[in-house]
């Protein structure tokens, strides 16, 4: 008979997301995923002015501290048919790049790294050994016997002292933990430079933004003026700050954070072929360097893989109200003509309907409703998102950079390409992208100081900015990638107002429950056949689960379990 184990939160970052599983002769036999917090971004929103929802959405979450801004300002500047100048275009890549190097670093060291380091056996570790490995893999600077030496003592000392820190609350000592002492050593070494060096390249986002998080946003370009002597505007100080943080991030992804991963994949090799899941991916891409219009511009390419045939891509089109849809057979909503839908999100509907047991309950009633995120599909079909269907699509597409740097670190570990679709190959997916997004950043920092150069000093389109110039109704989506995945926001406008707004993010895509057919989202189907050596410590179900990097935030938002009115903030 299986045995049902519930981790909840499972998440290490914003939201509250619920894991359900049943285990039977020491595998997954069913999952099931459900976000515990209700969303409603969508409600606030309504009756407001348009180009105004970008500071309301952004802050949909604080980690994701640009993305959903960037999604915002798109989906009205579609709706609007607003083109913005290629230095505003430039600038949001700029932002953009930060975000993904930023929160793929902090994925991998602080919210994924310690499924697979075991902090407490890097006491057993010595010094020398462990400097002779860093330096075998890597040329960064802090590899000394000393520098790694003076870490351990100080790990002691938390050790010795009862207080963990925050690196409480693990499960060290677990079976399924694999590396060497001195690797563990090196992990938790850079898990503590990360800390320092993420605070520094999203000051990227304090110059182009104005502040982090949260950064400022504008319909039609971008909330800055460059002006190479002016104490208040772009000027050489500032793009000189720039440029030394995406040189020192891309110092630091291919000295650290690449050879980490290098370091440890090859001890969990079996990881390779788990948690795989779904068969089909979908990206949205991102990084225009022609318009936003031109989707064959992306750096990151649009598209779909179904069945993982990397052989075709398929094009996808948020417009087209056959292609993404949302149910709500198993969410906690209702729509007005009473079905579980499916409806496209220009149409969609966020009226809450609680129907789940009363907290403190055991388990989730799963035969019916048993979460807070609907269930997204692009053509009746569940949708994998995130850094390995960005890389997936980018390799089937032969983005050169992509395609070259996935052979590399596949040649590495001697491993044929279908070890990509599982867990390991997730994890690793995040690095590769970090990797190839640290050159093209430069390349885009490149491409506006020449643009400054040569007198094009444009940063915002302003035309249709009066409402008295726009449409009775309009109606418009503006899609992203987010870090961890396809992000898209919908929009209708109705005498100068927003009458419906919708979004579709990440982890609704991925951590949905089951639609009205029965077939599982991301999460779920990707725990079926996973070992699990301790039902009372499920690490296995933290790597698989943490490998998507989940956040609720952008999908959940909170309300009590009545759903009455908490508080009221007086903005704008």
């Amino acid at each position: 008979m299986a045995k049902r184990i519930v981790v909840d939160p499972i998440t290490r970052i914003e939201g509250h997301l619920r894991i359900e599983a049943e285990i039977e002769n020491g595998k997954i036999v069913d999952a099931y995923s459900a976000g515990t917090m209700v969303r409603g971004i969508e409600i606030i929103l309504k009756g407001r002015d348009p180009r105004d929802a970008w500071a309301f959405t952004e802050r949909v979450c604080g980690v994701c501290t640009t993305v959903h801004a960037l999604a915002s300002c798109r989906t009205v500047e579609n709706a609007l048919d607003i083109k913005i100048p290629p230095n505003a275009e430039l600038v949001r890549n700029l932002m953009f790049s930060a975000q993904q190097m930023q929160d793929h670093v902090i994925h991998f060291y602080h919210l994924h790294a310690l499924d697979w380091v075991d902090v407490v056996s890097a006491l057993k570790a010595d010094p020398k050994e462990t400097s002779r490995i860093a330096q075998s893999i890597s040329n960064w600077a802090k590899s000394s016997p000393k520098y790694f030496s003076d870490l351990q003592k100080r790990l002691t000392n938390f050790v010795n002292s009862g207080q963990l820190g925050i690196f409480a609350n693990g499960y060290w000592g677990h079976p399924a933990y694999k590396l060497p002492p001195e690797i563990n050593l090196i992990g938790v070494a850079h898990y503590l430079e990360a800390l320092e060096w993420q605070k520094e390249v999203i000051k990227i986002h304090t110059i182009l933004g104005g502040k982090n998080p949260h950064p400022n946003y504008l319909v039609g370009g971008a909330p800055i003026s460059i002006n190479i002597d002016e104490a208040n505007a772009l000027n050489m100080e500032r793009l000189n700050i720039i440029h030394k943080q995406l040189k020192d991030a891309k110092e630091f992804i291919n000295q650290v954070y690449i050879p980490d991963i290098l370091a440890v994949a090859p001890y969990y090799l079996e990881w390779s072929k788990i948690g795989g899941g779904l068969k089909n991916y979908l990206a949205y891409g991102d990084l225009p360097t022609n318009g936003y219009n031109d989707v064959s511009s992306f750096k990151l390419p649009r598209g779909i893989i179904l069945d993982r045939n990397l052989n075709e891509v398929i094009d996808v089109d948020g417009t087209d109200e056959e292609q993404i849809k949302e149910y709500i057979a198993h969410s906690w909503y209702e729509y007005e003509d009473g079905s579980s839908g499916p409806k496209h999100p220009w149409h969609g509907e966020t009226k809450l309907n609680y129907t789940g047991p009363k907290p403190p309950y055991e388990y989730l009633d799963v035969k019916n409703k048993y979460s807070w995120l609907k269930t997204p599909r692009w053509k009746d079909k569940p949708m994998e998102v995130g850094p390995l269907a960005r890389m997936l699509v980018s390799y089937a597409k032969g983005v050169p950079e992509v395609k070259g740097l996935i052979d590399t670190v596949l040649g590495k570990l001697n491993a044929p390409a279908s070890v990509l679709f599982s867990t390991l190959g997730r994890t690793a997916a995040r690095a590769i992208e970090a990797a190839v997004v640290a050159d093209w950043a430069l390349e885009f920092y490149n491409q506006l100081i020449s643009n400054i150069k040569n007198g094009d000093t444009r940063m915002a389109n302003m035309e249709k900015w009066d409402p008295e110039t726009w449409p009775k109704e309009a109606k418009g989506v503006g899609m992203t990638e987010a870090p961890r995945g396809a992000l898209a926001h919908w929009i209708s406008i109705k005498d100068k107002k927003i009458d419906n707004y919708q979004l579709v993010v990440p982890t609704t895509w991925n951590g949905s429950p089951r639609d009205a057919n029965g077939n599982r989202s991301a999460f779920e189907e990707s725990l079926i056949g996973t070992p699990v050596a301790d039902p009372e410590q499920p690490l296995e179900i933290l790597r698989t689960i943490h490998s998507f990097d989940p956040c609720l935030a952008c999908s959940v938002h909170l309300y009590d379990e009545k759903g009455t009115y908490v508080h009221r903030v007086e903005t704008f």
